[in-house]
């Protein structure tokens, strides 16, 4: 199948195998809405099985990512809901991570200005991160009265940062720069401001010329690996490599190598 464009809550264009996407309301420096959540939901869903996408690049609109679930669409009206609508709500901000995850397509996070809440978030379950240096990122839910652990904060924030640090930003909420996130290897790398969207285009575009099952297989591992053991990560990966073994990439890059050739790679 091929990915949809004919969104209504994001942007969303696909050329040359990368896809494009970002929030459209920089007025409001990004939030997200109940439809938003759903939308970017459904999207990443459907990626899954799309062949004309092979990467995904998440950018900022109008100097900001992502200010997080918005003040007068969400937090309102989360203070009235009932138990149960609250949890129909917190499972699905929780099902656009796991969306994400299991996409099967590597995802970029270009990151500019405001970062906060649910965006530091989708930043976080991207596979790569790179920074504008006034980049902002708040994972602030301790300083609105609830607990750090959203969206798979307290599982996946300290397997990239480390336990103490992902402990400092849950507890006080504090906003964390481009460059102590470059430090703490949040930030996969920082670049000026008139870079941010042409070096994530490059890095996007190498995944693309990339082994594209291969790098499939490798998202797969690093998430499923999590919870595995010494053991069952080595045999799982052995599997894995066995099947791309077989693919016709893994043959192209043999031929490419006697031939002192490039590899070029289609993805089968």
């Amino acid at each position: 199948m091929t990915m949809r464009t004919d969104v209504t809550h994001f942007n969303c264009a696909i050329a040359d195998g990368v896809a494009r996407i970002s929030l459209n309301r920089p007025d409001r420096k990004n939030p997200l809405t109940f439809d938003s959540y759903a939308e970017l939901r459904d999207w990443f869903r459907d990626l899954h099985y799309a062949e004309d996408v092979k990467a995904v690049v998440f950018l900022p609109n109008g100097g900001n990512f992502c200010s997080g679930g918005d003040v007068h669409d969400i937090i309102g009206p989360l203070t009235k809901m009932t138990m149960k609508e609250l949890l129909a709500f917190t499972r699905m901000t929780g099902d656009l991570v796991k969306a994400m995850m299991n996409c099967g397509k590597p995802v970029i996070s270009a990151v500019e200005g405001v970062c906060a809440g649910a965006g530091a978030i989708i930043a976080m379950a991207s596979d790569l991160r790179i920074a504008a240096p006034d980049a902002k990122v708040v994972f602030l839910f301790n300083r609105v009265g609830l607990a750090g652990c959203d969206m798979g904060a307290c599982a996946i924030l300290p397997r990239i940062i480390g336990q103490g640090r992902a402990a400092e930003l849950l507890y006080f909420g504090r906003s964390l720069s481009a460059e102590e996130g470059h430090a703490w290897g949040f930030f996969n790398r920082v670049v000026p401001s008139g870079d941010l969207e042409a070096t994530a285009g490059d890095m996007a575009a190498r995944l693309v010329a990339g082994p594209n099952f291969a790098n499939m297989m490798t998202k797969t591992m690093l998430n499923q690996e999590w919870s595995m053991s010494i053991e069952q990560a080595i045999e799982a990966e052995a599997q894995a490599q066995a099947i791309c073994m077989q693919t016709e990439d893994f043959k192209r890059a043999y031929n490419a190598f006697v031939a002192k050739e490039r590899p070029v790679f289609e993805g089968d």
